[in-house]
């Protein structure tokens, strides 16, 4: 058999279980204990942490990331969206990761248009000329989700038509499945299950991408931003069509206009990018501060520029929302670094759902009152970069060390002001955002409201002990050498224990993989695929039983010793 006919039947096999939930469930199961197993084996063979050691680390970490973001590209699903809202998680995932996470776009090739046709007419009726004149074929651009089209309606109206992909809620839906074993995995198996709330994110995760599949949704979020900034003049929202818009198609006017960081474009219609940025910075900033819902997606692409100098904003499938107690909780964890009570801030950032419940209050405390001390050793101006970073850096330590876990919305909150920041420089490098910005924060804060109330916090503060003891000191003090060796000891059995389990579980996945695929060989009539599947279920049973043979002995070894 050639090369070429065996990678065509390769290739075919994959479209052909792209949909088969047991496929997509042992991939992505299989990659989840893959990472684990290869991060564990890492940390067992290097115990001294040097410059060399975190190189081979960085490096380990970029290798994950980028086979993640083949995985994800190739299988399509929930792992792109998982990829992209994991993106904005700096609370928990390391800055090589995320890099490579973030160039994670939707790189999947278009659906052909009998498969969008046939959602048109099933959701439009039988007719469809009744509604449009005229529709391109190919389309104009092509996601996880859905596929756009450019088209005419009957009245002469240009509009994009989105379309949601073939059969993509079904793959989502199994891909929950095995997301929740994936959660479940990282629980019991490694350290996130204690410093984040797996749960509450495993339903963030499953609740914003349920709503992007849902384009009555995002319908509902347009018409929200057109009733909240119809009167600005330079913003442009999109007309969207209700009467032609259901679940799975979206209707909108077509706007015709280049990428907001097109250069070229503002130099050729001799637009000014002094007001054109400034109108963008006033867009986003009452966003930013108020309550209400915010644009979080808000790349270049999403961002249109016409010639006449107005700036269309598009996508609205992800958006956040700003409460209004999250503007106070806010106000009041600023209001606590005015006036140097720690206890506020932490009080505040507590409200906000920062801190998971075994968190360590004091410890962060510490942190962050040496990050400010840090600060406030000299003058803003005189900050250099390396002293920055060692502030970033012993922040972003603690954040990982501790269970501290930012809310999806203010995760998606901190991404998109970061975009739009880098747009703006990118518009205007020479924009002063402070300036622009102290009015819109005084007017935010309320400059008398903030006066009353840090006098009444000084007034407080002034019946509030002093000093407190330092316990953690005491408690480092009184623990000696013998028990800190010995929690070692018993660190190091854990992650043992952890990875025969881990590796366990691998080679149980295999086995049913391997039967599956034996299995399904019948049906297709590939006597080798079918020589394969038995192979490697009979090779991985073998390594499982040895497995449990010597992770026995470990266990009764150590009962012995009393560990």
């Amino acid at each position: 058999m050639k090369v070429g006919n065996i990678g065509t039947e390769v290739i075919g096999l994959r479209k052909l279980l792209k949909y088969n939930f047991l496929y997509r469930y042992v991939v992505i199961i299989t990659l989840t204990i893959s990472f684990i197993t290869r991060i564990y084996v890492f940390l067992l063979l290097h115990s001294v942490w040097d410059e060399q050691t975190k190189k081979k680390w960085n490096n380990l970490l970029y290798k994950l990331a980028r086979k993640y973001r083949e995985t994800a590209e190739r299988l399509g699903g929930v792992l792109i969206k998982v990829g992209q809202f994991l993106s904005t998680r700096t609370d928990f995932l390391p800055d090589v990761f995320i890099q490579e996470l973030t160039g994670l776009v939707d790189h999947v090739p278009p659906m052909p248009f009998e498969n969008a046709e046939k959602i048109l007419l099933e959701d439009w009726g039988k007719n469809m000329e009744e509604h449009v004149k005229y529709i391109k074929k190919q389309s104009v651009a092509s996601a996880s989700i859905g596929e756009v089209y450019y088209g005419i309606l009957k009245g002469g109206q240009e509009v994009a038509i989105k379309v949601r992909r073939y059969r993509i809620e079904e793959v989502f839906h199994k891909d929950f499945v095995a997301l929740r074993m994936v959660f479940w995995i990282l629980k019991v198996f490694t350290n996130f299950g204690k410093k984040a709330d797996l749960k509450a994110l495993y339903h963030e995760l499953v609740t914003v991408m349920e709503r992007e599949l849902d384009y009555g949704q995002e319908l509902e979020f347009g018409q929200y931003f057109t009733e909240r900034y119809g009167d600005m003049e330079h913003i442009h929202i999109p007309h969207f069509y209700e009467e032609l818009s259901t679940r799975r198609i979206l209707v909108m006017e077509w706007i015709q206009g280049e990428k907001i960081t097109n250069t070229e474009f503002f130099v050729n219609n001799r637009l000014n990018r002094e007001q054109i940025s400034k109108n963008l910075f006033d867009f986003y900033i009452d966003q930013f501060l108020n309550p209400g819902k915010f644009h979080a997606d808000p790349h270049a692409g999403n961002i249109l520029l016409r010639k006449d100098g107005t700036v269309a904003i598009i996508d609205f499938g992800m958006i956040g929302e700003i409460k209004k107690q999250d503007t106070d909780n806010f106000k009041l964890l600023i209001q606590g670094f005015i006036i140097d009570n720690y206890d506020i801030v932490i009080d505040a950032l507590d409200k906000m759902n920062f801190l998971l419940p075994h968190a360590n209050k004091k410890k962060i405390k510490e942190v962050i009152i040496d990050a400010v001390e840090m600060y406030s050793a000299g003058s803003l101006k005189n900050l250099n970069t390396q002293t920055i970073n060692q502030v970033f850096d012993e922040v972003s330590e603690v954040v990982k060390e501790q269970p501290i876990q930012l809310p999806a919305d203010y995760a998606y909150l901190l991404r998109a002001i970061s975009i739009v920041v880098g747009i703006l420089y990118a518009i205007n490098p020479e924009i002063d955002i402070v300036k622009w910005g102290k009015d819109e924060i005084k007017d935010w804060f309320g400059m008398k409201s903030i006066v009353e109330s840090v006098t009444k916090q000084y007034v407080k503060n002034a019946t509030d002990p002093l000093l407190s003891y330092p316990r953690a000191l005491l408690n480092f003090l009184e623990s000696g050498e013998r028990d800190r060796v010995w929690d070692k000891e018993k660190l190091h059995i854990k992650m043992k224990h952890q990875y025969y389990l881990l590796l366990e579980v691998f080679s149980f996945i295999m086995v049913v993989a391997g039967t599956f695929i034996s299995i399904y060989s019948y049906t297709i009539g590939e006597v080798a695929i079918r020589y394969t599947g038995w192979m490697i279920a009979a090779v991985f049973l073998i390594l499982l039983n040895i497995l449990l043979l010597f992770h026995r002995r470990m266990i009764r070894k150590q009962n012995k010793k009393g560990v």
